[in-house]
């Protein structure tokens, strides 16, 4: 079957984006990994998630390290 892992969905990347946005100013590291905590997630297989993030179209962050991440992330997402 291959192996499991925890896949966070909604993407972690478009929920910190979100709430940024509603705050109103960048979010503090300790709020990053609130956040990342209270996401909802579902178990898959490896190929599963790959076939998740094909239909994104796009890498989510890893939520392992999402703080230094996010940090790179907003970043590119405010230069769009």
């Amino acid at each position: 079957m291959g192996e499991l892992i925890i896949y966070i969905s909604p993407s972690l990347v478009a929920t910190l984006l979100n709430r940024e946005r509603a705050k109103g100013s960048p979010l503090t590291e300790e709020e990053v990994i609130q956040i990342r905590d209270s996401c909802p997630a579902i178990v898959l297989t490896q190929e599963d998630a790959r076939r998740m993030d094909e239909s994104r179209g796009y890498l989510d962050i890893d939520p392992e390290k999402c703080w230094e991440e996010w940090q790179r992330v907003r970043l590119e997402l405010a230069e769009d």
